[in-house]
């Protein structure tokens, strides 16, 4: 769930504990500080008394700074903030009742207490099961730590591990290879771990700005915003899902590679061994480049292997770019960090209700499989909006479930086998309006790569028409008139307007539709004199213009100020985002007709205060 959404649902108190973080941040002048401070000026200054959208704005440009100030907190090595985070980014734990997350926690530590005892075993055993430049890697480690830990006693001093030493430990263990779960696990056979009582827990939690709870409902809360802080803080380059999709596409031998690699039984089962890789917390570009490769394998040998994995596998178009492996490797993270961010689920939310209830009337177990694969507390998972909260689409469902399953799934539902089954399945279920809808804004930016991640297959010439065609859709969902027959008629073959809203008594709202490839549209002389010729042929047609709409996907301050500025055509400018977002409001309203007047007002209309008028 958005931190914008969560912070809907907590009361002022609740929220404190995050804001005087962020309020330390902004005092300390943050990189974009001149950013911030045009969002502050427009609202205000006080944290507390902005609307919780500026609020998540502000955050979105100080997320370097706070993750500095995570990583800080992880030298603090009575926290168990690793633990604890290792918990609270997994798949599916962004949402938690208290007692949910107290059972969570005991599991992890009891399930933990067993892993050290035997991973202790290795360093005491003549003849470990492990190669011998592993074991010597983890006595390097372990001694490097124990005199961070340890040295303070020369001064007489609390043992700690200091930020700087911390940092140096973190290089190594990169350099060594290790993953998550072997550095936590040396890291506490030096340093023991204790059961934190749940309250003491969250509230430690809290206070480090990285959850919120409300105490009303006893539920936890991690936004998704701080999910993906977190898991970069904790070397995690992916989430699960995405490095399970990887997974999955590797050869049997590629997957025991890893295994034997990192201390992992490579006799389990496949899956088993996938879980097992994922919950290590194994480094994902430290996979490909290296971990799935034999010893000897040239450089251009691996390339080539993530060409076609990217090419083929993932089926990434265009292709990635990058001359070296790693920056390959580093724009496939990029790729899934913009799949993560993307609200956009891929087929329509209608589509994925729809696919979601045939799935469990066929395959039986899912529902179980989805509480247990992603620790949700619920009795009935499989609903579109409750799986949204936790950031789970539609493919994340369908590569869970075995390929002999999803087969028989198909044929019960008469879908094509051939090919990508997953893919198929997906097909079957667009709703090609809604999903065009819900990529308004992409087809806005003209975002190709997006779109086809998205499941739609547009040429690029034909992106303006759709922006076009959806704008009108809109509107009429709205329950305004889009006059096509008089917009056919006041048209010239110079002169083309894109919308007219016939509101009668020969009164007009015209309205021009605009892509851009880049952020921030700023051609306003053209605009202008589109519009303004638009409104003399209108009135030469005995119509009256009382507004003049522009619909982007988004436009530059010069522009804004332009327009404010311009008192002619009576001006007002409205997002793509904007206006899927009042569309959705208003569909939930009880409104049948969208009152004219809230378009009437604002330069750059704004969705939250029409949202809430039409919520009234």
């Amino acid at each position: 769930m958005k931190l914008e959404r969560i912070l809907d649902n907590l009361n002022s108190f609740e929220k404190n504990a995050f804001l005087k973080i962020i309020d330390s941040i902004l005092a300390e002048t943050p990189k974009n500080a001149s950013e911030i401070d045009k969002i502050l000026t427009d609202s205000s200054r006080d944290l507390k008394n902005m609307d919780n959208v500026n609020v998540a704005k502000v955050f979105s440009l100080v997320e370097e700074e706070f993750t500095e100030y995570i990583k800080e907190e992880f030298a603090v090595t009575s926290s168990q903030l690793d633990v604890l985070t290792d918990i609270i980014i997994k798949d599916g734990n962004c949402i938690m009742k208290q007692d949910w997350f107290a059972r969570l926690y005991e599991k992890e530590l009891i399930k933990f207490d067993g892993k050290l005892k035997s991973f202790g075993k290795i360093f005491d055993s003549e003849n470990p099961q492990l190669g011998e430049s592993r074991l010597r890697d983890y006595v390097i480690y372990r001694a490097c730590l124990k005199t961070a830990y340890e040295n303070d006693d020369e001064r007489n001093q609390d043992r700690k591990v200091t930020f700087e030493e911390q940092t140096i430990l973190v290089t190594l263990a990169q350099q060594l290879s290790l993953s998550q779960e072997e550095v936590k696990l040396i890291n506490y056979l030096i340093i023991p771990i204790k059961k934190l009582d749940i309250d003491t827990v969250i509230n430690d939690l809290k206070t480090l700005g990285v959850i919120f709870y409300s105490k009303k409902n006893s539920t936890i809360y991690v936004p998704d915003e701080i999910v993906r802080l977190l898991r970069l803080v904790r070397g995690k380059e992916v989430a699960d899902k995405f490095f399970r999709r990887i997974l999955r596409l590797l050869r049997e031998p590629q997957i025991n590679l890893i295994c034997k690699r990192h201390n992992i039984d490579w006799r389990l089962p496949l899956e088993e061994k996938i879980k097992v890789i994922i919950h290590e917390g194994i480094s994902f570009s430290g996979v490909l480049t290296d971990d799935i490769h034999k010893e000897g394998t040239k450089v251009t040998d691996k390339k080539k292997f993530i060409i076609e994995l990217c090419d083929s596998g993932l089926k990434i178009s265009p292709s990635l770019k990058g001359f070296l492996i790693e920056e390959k490797v580093a724009n496939l993270i990029k790729h899934f960090e913009e799949i993560e961010r993307d609200e956009k689920v891929g087929i329509s939310v209608d589509g994925y209700e729809k696919m979601l209830v045939d799935l469990g009337a066929v395959l039986l177990e899912l529902n179980s499989q989805l509480k247990i694969e992603f620790e949700l507390q619920d009795d009935n998972v499989l609903k579109s909006a409750y799986l949204l909260d936790y950031n789970i689409k539609p493919r994340d469902i369908l590569e869970l479930i075995p390929d002999k399953d999803l087969d028989v799934f198909c044929k019960a539902k008469q879908l094509k086998t051939r090919g990508d089954i997953i893919q198929n399945i997906l097909d079957a279920y667009k709703d090609s309006e809604n999903l065009y809808l819900e990529n308004f804004e992409n087809i806005g930016f003209r975002n190709l790569s997006a779109l086809k991640e998205n499941g739609i297959a547009i040429k690029e010439g034909d992106l303006g028409i759709k922006f076009e065609e959806l704008s009108k859709d809109i509107f009429s969902k709205l329950g305004f008139n889009v006059d096509e027959t008089l917009r056919k008629k006041l048209n010239t073959a110079k002169d083309q307007i894109d919308i007219v809203i016939n509101l009668g008594n020969n009164d007009l709202i015209l309205i021009e539709c605009k892509t851009i490839k880049e952020s921030g549209y700023n051609k306003f002389s053209s605009v202008y004199r589109q519009l303004k010729a638009y409104t003399d042929m209108a009135r030469k047609n005995d119509f009256k213009v009382i507004k003049s709409l522009l619909v982007a996907p988004d436009f530059s301050d010069d522009f804004i100020k332009d327009c404010g500025l311009e008192y002619e055509l009576n001006l007002s400018l409205i997002t793509a985002a904007s206006l899927v977002k009042i569309l959705e409001g208003f569909k939930n309203s009880k409104l049948k007709q969208f009152p004219q007047n809230l378009l009437m007002r604002d330069v750059l209309i704004q969705e939250e205060r029409i949202l809430k008028a039409i919520e009234r």
